[in-house]
């Protein structure tokens, strides 16, 4: 088996108290079905258990907890469109506006995701910590807590990233003492630090199974936390470790596949790019609780198509004209880093509002070979199901645009072996989900190099990412030959200023991790979300009606609205104000 941890783990795993009357009435005492008791949890075995039950919230449950955050990283970044039809997921479409109001319950569920993930992870130190040194050797003991403390900072960055000021909770808060009723009146990110420290220096290198966090793994996150607080210095430190030495959990080094696409087919799950991802499974009897629900919605969807297609719905997640626009490139195969490529003279040509029974030509200007491992399109191979016929696989064109996403979806060979055979749609699958990959490691690393002066360096870094890219053997073909007019090149002369410099790795952050829910929190990060996002707006209102009139607004949008539930039931404190304070402008 490829996979170690979502195993069996559908149910929710439950601390509870067993009480003890007489022995004679022993018989009476049966341990709760789907939870486990005292004893269970008083051995290593039950521990375990319960930190699997904290990794297991990594797939988020459903869509609208997404870690992969389709939604709120992609969407609302303008990678992606909601897609599908205006009526479907409806409380969607004020996110994607960035009109969405503290009572849409999207973000109280994403709220609740966060901190179900962050109460597994205390549990699990909690119930390591009771344990007697008969019970478990010190090295278990201090990995199984390591381990936990990653979970607890990677939990508590998502809240961050998406909500800005929220409750730090950690192990000693007790709900049963009333205590849990924590403001959101600090800055958290030394406590995300501490933890992702914690785990850096008490992980092993390697793991015995694979999926669990490792001490690279804990470092590239601590880097990365350090990066969001701008912390340059700090964090090229730790970039440069995982580089130089960095292991996955199998002992492989970390390094760049040799093809693109493999990072998104689960023939090739726990390569050595993979930092650190969600361990998904199928067919294994829990009715594909341990897939990834989050992602099912996020295929092409049957508009009267007769042949064969992945799933054939919903139509969510469709990559934005902004998006693939980004992947034209000059003659001699370098991105458009000025902007241009949202012109009439460099846009790809799509076939928007053309039928799938009528003749379309696809785009023949050059193009980086990312976009079709990205975005599916029409007259080019859609992995191994043929070439993508167009608006026969879009459910609303006139509301989600021409494109389908491409790299969640499951290769025709593997339906039925890595897609789940139990519930409504095989749309259920086994692709793991890197939170992290090598590449994102690369150009984060980058990134500090510039901020610190060291622009060679940084070239260096992204050379790496475009060289891989450039491979030929990775190319989608069609009949032999490139399905499209492929240019890519390396950064051959040293960039001139930081600005170059800064600009090229951030455009490239873009095209290699295009569809994987970072860019929103990236231009956050960078300051500059209000500039770029407004222009998305307005070039994509040009090519759907439903982005008309919608704005982001600056000093409010960067952050998510707290949720008006939370709020509600956390109640008021002694000066009669919620104890948990909004976000500024909801």
């Amino acid at each position: 088996m490829k996979r170690f941890l979502m195993k069996a783990v559908g149910l929710s795993v439950i601390i509870t108290v067993a009480t003890t009357t007489s022995c004679k009435k022993s018989f009476f005492e049966v341990d709760p079905i789907g939870q486990l008791s005292n004893n269970q949890v008083a051995t290593q075995k039950g521990v375990e258990q319960i930190l699997i039950g904290a990794y297991a919230v990594l797939n988020g449950s459903n869509w609208n907890a997404s870690f992969t955050n389709w939604i709120y990283g992609s969407a609302n970044g303008g990678d992606a469109n909601k897609g599908s039809n205006a009526g479907d997921q409806s409380q969607m479409n004020e996110i994607i506006r960035f009109e969405g109001q503290a009572v849409n319950n999207d973000f109280n569920l994403k709220w609740n995701a966060v901190y179900n993930g962050v109460a597994r992870a205390n549990q699990a130190i909690i119930a390591a910590n009771a344990l007697r040194p008969e019970q478990i050797s010190e090295a278990n003991k201090r990995r199984i807590i390591a381990e936990a403390r990653f979970l607890r900072g990677f939990y508590h960055l998502e809240g961050k990233k998406m909500f800005n000021m929220i409750p730090y909770i950690d192990e000693t808060v007790s709900y049963s003492a009333g205590n849990f009723r924590i403001p959101n009146d600090k800055d958290i990110w030394p406590n995300i630090e501490a933890d992702f420290k914690h785990a850096y220096e008490n992980l092993p290198e390697t793991q015995a199974q694979v999926g669990r966090a490792n001490k690279w793994a804990a470092g590239a996150f601590l880097g990365k936390v350090l990066l969001f607080q701008r912390k340059y210095a700090e964090a090229k430190v730790l970039f440069d470790a995982c580089i130089a030495n960095g292991k996955t959990s199998k002992g492989e080094r970390y390094g760049l596949l040799d093809q693109y696409s493999k990072n998104f087919n689960a023939d090739f799950d726990n390569n050595n790019e993979s930092i650190f991802a969600f361990q998904a499974s199928v067919n294994d009897g829990t009715g594909a609780a341990n897939a990834n629900p989050d992602l099912v919605l996020n295929f092409p969807h049957n508009n009267g198509w007769a042949g064969p297609m992945p799933a054939g719905c919903c139509g969510f997640h469709q990559p934005s004209f902004d998006l693939a626009n980004s992947f034209r490139t000059t003659a001699a195969g370098l991105p458009l880093l000025d902007g241009s490529y949202n012109l009439p003279a460099n846009e790809l040509i799509t076939d928007m509002g053309i039928p799938s029974d009528r003749p379309f030509t696809p785009d023949s200007g050059p193009l980086d070979p990312r976009i079709d491992w990205t975005i599916g399109r029409r007259g080019i191979p859609f992995l191994d199901w043929g070439i993508h016929p167009g608006n026969a696989w879009i459910r609303d064109a006139s509301n989600g645009g021409p494109f389908s996403p491409k790299k969640t979806v499951f290769y025709r060979s593997q339906q039925g072996r890595l897609t789940d055979n139990s519930s409504w749609t095989p749309g259920f699958t086994a692709l793991n989900y890197s939170f992290m990959r090598y590449a994102d490691l690369l150009l984060m690393a980058a990134e500090c190099e510039v901020e610190l002066g060291n622009l060679e360096r940084a070239r260096q870094l992204v050379n790496q990412v475009r060289r891989r890219a450039a491979n030929p053997a990775g190319f989608v073909m069609n009949n032999g030959v490139p399905a499209a007019n492929y240019r890519i090149s390396e950064y051959t002369a040293p960039w001139p200023d930081a600005a170059t410099a800064r600009a090229a790795v951030r455009f490239e952050r873009r095209l290699e991790l295009g569809m994987e829910g970072h860019r929103f929190f990236d231009l956050v990060r960078w300051g500059i979300a209000d500039q770029v996002l407004n222009a998305y707006l307005q070039y994509e209102s040009t090519k759907l009606a439903f982005f008309r009139g919608a704005r982001f607004t600056r000093g409010k949008n960067e952050y998510y609205p707290i949720p008006q539930a939370q709020i509600d039931v956390t109640g008021n404190g002694p000066d009669g104000r919620p104890i948990l304070r909004q976000n500024p402008g909801y």
